[in-house]
């Protein structure tokens, strides 16, 4: 999968020579991503560990089923201060995914995660072709509300004990943005 770019960001693809920068933007930010994140693994924050999951997410890319890639500002390229994310990449009638997301809290409140997230919308919905994207915040949450309402994601309602997250079940809600420019697969026939 090739990078994106936008006006201050580029997007990076999975790669082993990103695993220090990785590890290290983890680290700067476990406490500010504690209350939205599952429970995570020992070692999450080494480059070693990295390098295992960044192999795992360019093979998932290689196959279709997950897209990831890692925010570096133009003006700093070996600090990765984010990640955006399609998951769960279901083809066949449903052609969907889950859009996911974090930033760097320095990096917060100037507009950096919606830029990143227009330029992922534009790659699900141009060429990987995809029709449906969903997203799930909690509801504490105001800026992922803000960011998924300015990118045009619907409100679908509250999903009850949908992710264990900070030591508890929590709730989320579910959004959805779809494609009006889906083409229908060659596969599909006439």
């Amino acid at each position: 999968m090739h990078a994106l770019r936008t006006a201050r960001l580029l997007l990076r693809a999975p790669h082993a020579d990103l695993a220090e920068a990785v590890a290290d933007f983890l680290r700067r930010n476990s406490e500010h991503f504690a209350p939205w994140d599952p429970p995570r693994p020992a070692g999450l924050h080494t480059a070693a560990h990295q390098r295992e999951l960044l192999a795992s997410q360019a093979l998932a890319q290689a196959n279709g089923s997950a897209y990831r890639w890692f925010l570096t500002r133009h003006d700093a390229p070996q600090v990765v201060i984010g990640s955006a994310s399609l998951s769960n990449v279901a083809r066949g009638p449903h052609q969907g995914a889950s859009l996911g997301y974090a930033l760097d809290a320095a990096h917060q409140g100037a507009g950096l995660m919606h830029e990143a997230l227009q330029a992922v919308v534009g790659e699900a919905f141009g060429p990987l072709n995809l029709h449906r994207l969903q997203a799930a915040y909690r509801p504490e949450n105001a800026r992922s509300a803000a960011v998924l309402q300015r990118l045009g994601f619907r409100p679908l309602g509250l999903a009850r004990d949908y992710l264990f997250i900070d030591g508890a079940w929590r709730d989320h809600l579910l959004t959805e943005r779809t494609n009006p420019d889906f083409v229908r697969p060659p596969e599909w026939g006439p």
